[in-house]
């Protein structure tokens, strides 16, 4: 297959919303394996790729202080799908890859994007030592033997309008979501198998039109692989990384239907790192505020609640035109939240049509 060809078909596969579930995410997985419960993660294998899975991502947010004073926010991802269940070599292999990178400001946000056929060398993961890349884009590790390969990063991204260069170090533990890593997704039954780091430490510099800036702040990574996450019926997510400022987290999302009704999923994390997940309807998401956003109406401003933590917060973005103009177009953006607790995070959000 072409080069041509292949970003075509790549193109296909996470673009088709119409039918067959959000971003195709909800299309028959038939060849390729299926999250079953009961499966514990292996480490460090399962920080690399498993390409007997449709879709994967590594995908880490950040929320950063300039030593400006000002918030700023990045994102980097590596996307893999599968176009077949079949195994290939070079040019013959399956696997297509996708990264995307962001970088916002309160009054700017910048993207990139780059696609990859594998199997050439363009784009990949290794297990040991860790490396996560697409061209010069890369996540590293930096650790010593005997250490999680995660727990000690570097992390770089370039484009014409910006580019990044940061190191992160964990100051907790791997997080399984959901049932000890087995995230449901719907009523269905569709699931993931899904861990994060979210306790990184981040310090490194930011490369902007004005210039350097250095920053420190946090970062949360999300590893999660699949073949049919998402249910024919739902349109999309809306999900919330978030940082407590007296060190406990929140993840939560919701996945919304076609008929009007939300499927939720959470996981509180205490900051020694303990989880508590919570299933459909412990969470409560209500969009407070809409923003026209690259001409469709998007909700930037939220109100999440999740009473058996005496949570109710409000969250604000730091630039409501945080959106990713990218082959799949989603808005994605760091937060501020305030209420019965405070702190900083981020949203990402698709299926904005």
């Amino acid at each position: 297959m072409s080069v041509r060809a292949a970003l075509v078909a790549f193109l296909l596969l996470v673009n088709s919303a119409h039918g067959q579930g959000f971003a195709d995410l909800g299309r028959d997985a038939e060849g390729f394996a299926v999250p079953v419960p009961g499966t514990a993660f292996d480490f460090p294998r399962d920080h690399g790729a498993h390409p007997e899975y449709r879709i994967e991502w590594w995908y880490l947010t950040a929320t950063l202080t300039g030593a400006d004073g000002r918030d700023y926010g990045l994102q980097w991802t590596l996307f893999r799908s599968a176009l077949r269940p079949e195994s290939g070599e070079g040019w013959d292999t399956p696997q297509i890859w996708m990264g995307h990178a962001g970088l916002t400001t309160s009054d700017a946000h910048f993207v990139a994007e780059r696609l990859s056929r594998g199997g050439i060398g363009q784009a990949g993961v290794t297990i040991d030592p860790f490396a996560a890349w697409i061209d010069d884009w890369r996540m590293e590790s930096q650790v010593e033997e005997g250490a999680d390969a995660l727990s000690d990063l570097t992390l770089t991204a370039r484009s014409q309008d910006f580019a990044y260069d940061l190191t992160l170090t964990a100051t907790g533990p791997i997080v399984p979501q959901g049932d000890n890593g087995y995230s449901v997704k719907s009523d269905s039954g569709q699931a993931s198998y899904y861990y994060s780091q979210p306790f990184y430490e981040v310090a490194g510099v930011l490369d902007l039109p004005g210039g350097p800036i250095d920053v420190t702040g946090q970062a949360w990574l999300d590893r999660e692989w699949s073949s049919q996450p998402l249910d024919a019926d739902q349109t999309g997510w809306d999900w919330f990384s978030l940082h407590f400022d007296d060190g406990a987290k929140l993840m939560g999302f919701g996945l919304r239907e076609a008929d009007g009704d939300v499927y939720t999923s959470a996981t509180w994390i205490e900051p020694d790192g303990t989880p508590t997940p919570y299933g459909d309807g412990a969470l409560e998401l209500t969009p407070l505020a809409t923003e026209e956003v690259a001409g469709r109406e998007v909700p930037v401003e939220w109100r999440l609640e999740l009473p058996d933590r005496g949570i109710d917060i409000e969250t604000r973005p730091l630039n409501p035109q945080s959106w990713m103009d990218t082959l799949f177009p989603y808005w994605e953006g760091p937060i501020r939240f305030s209420g019965s607790h405070e702190g900083r995070g981020y949203l990402e959000m698709t299926g904005y049509q």
